[in-house]
């Protein structure tokens, strides 16, 4: 039988006439007296012949409870949400601006961000963090690869909304985790499984059957998917924070959008896609109306990155895997019942196809997530080992 030697032991063959120090005795359940006994280091022979009395700490020995912690998961979890639903409805914010060009949008997209980018690191003390990735060759070279893709992409995603194609940007973030994992067999040489090759074909046959049907390239929805997809492959190799890693990418940028919306209202170029008979001067006269939206465009941009970072710090990998899947399936509503986008058929087929894939893709994931945990074995609270010890 194991031992406890913190304190002396109790005969429980004797009541005892006076407790123990820090004890008292009431005729309660015998088992809960003796799982609080263990709790303070008493030591307890057989449980043969037991007498009906409960052992508990005296009510003058009673400490304080402190408050519960709030429980980091379902923190995270709140967190996530918030990013995702976030991304999922810009679109709508998007579509508030379809009277300015892209191209302008993109620009104040940019230039806002880097204002709204120094307010945080200059509140959160990362200056130092971006002196180290600015001052690194490798890192900022790195950088300036991301930086080039997640322009890519914030234009594709921009053009998208502005000609009213909401539901191929939903198509193209559905099917970028997929093109995630091929650029990783690719570039990283990383093997497939077998659930994953089965995804990844049926996602292929669907974007295959979406092309031929409709006789054209879901060309922003690959757009999407690759950009994106590049960017993260590049910056899953970058030694830098999300935040600190923005705020080079559109610190980069900030000179060319900063010349782009100069030069626009020196020399009206460009008008948006969504209105072209719209002449570039009434273009600009857009902008100009349109100037507390485009303001908040750097909160837009950098708010949900900071919810997901939160989130990615508090989150299993599997969940966060899963969450990614909401921010096109908000988009993919919206486009449908709000902005009303035709469904065709052959979107009616592709997109249940993707998610059949996706679905796959996620049972695999997690899967392959739970078998890298290396098992641990459970480590009994002291009450149950001393009980368990007699």
């Amino acid at each position: 039988m194991g031992r406890m030697v913190a304190r002396p032991a109790i005969d429980v063959y004797h009541a005892p006439s006076v407790a123990p120090p820090g004890l008292c005795l009431s005729r309660t359940s015998a088992t809960q007296g003796l799982r609080q006994a263990c709790a303070l280091g008493y030591s307890l022979p057989p449980l043969r012949g037991l007498p009906p009395f409960d052992i508990r700490p005296a009510p003058r020995h009673t400490l304080p409870v402190p408050p519960a912690a709030p429980n980091p998961a379902r923190l995270g979890l709140l967190y996530g949400l918030a990013a995702y639903f976030t991304w999922g409805l810009v679109p709508a914010y998007f579509n508030l601006l379809k009277a300015v060009p892209p191209i302008q949008l993109l620009a104040h997209r940019v230039v806002w961000s880097v204002a709204f980018l120094v307010g945080l690191i200059h509140f959160r003390k990362l200056w130092p963090d971006v002196r180290v990735a600015v001052t690194n060759r490798r890192t900022l070279l790195s950088l300036a690869a991301s930086t080039l893709f997640i322009a890519v992409n914030w234009f594709a995603f921009i053009y998208a909304v502005a000609i009213g194609q909401i539901l191929q940007t939903s198509l193209g973030y559905f099917i970028t985790p997929l093109v995630t994992v091929l650029l990783g067999m690719i570039f990283l040489k990383e093997r497939l499984r077998p659930l994953q090759v089965v995804s990844l074909l049926i996602a292929a046959g669907a974007v295959l059957y979406y092309a031929l049907d409709q006789s054209r390239f879901p060309t922003i929805a690959l757009t999407l998917a690759a950009s994106f997809s590049l960017y993260g492959l590049v910056r899953k190799t970058t030694a830098a924070g999300p935040l600190v890693g923005l705020f080079v990418e559109t610190a980069l940028l900030f000179p060319l959008g900063v010349g782009a919306i100069v030069t626009h209202f020196i020399h009206p170029w460009s008008a948006s896609p969504a209105f072209p008979d719209v002449t570039p001067e009434q273009a600009v006269a857009a902008i100009i109306s349109h100037t507390p939206l485009l303001l908040a465009a750097g909160v837009i941009t950098a708010l949900p990155l900071l919810w997901f970072a939160n989130a990615a710090r508090r989150l299993r990998l599997s969940t966060l895997g899963l969450l990614q899947y909401t921010a096109p399936t908000v988009s993919f509503l919206l486009a449908v019942f709000y902005f009303k986008e035709p469904y065709t058929r052959a979107q009616q087929i592709a997109f249940p196809l993707i998610w059949l894939a996706l679905v796959l893709f996620s049972i695999d994931s997690i899967r392959a997530y739970r078998a890298q945990q290396a098992p641990t074995k459970k480590v009994p609270h002291p009450e149950e080992a001393c009980l368990t010890d007699m």
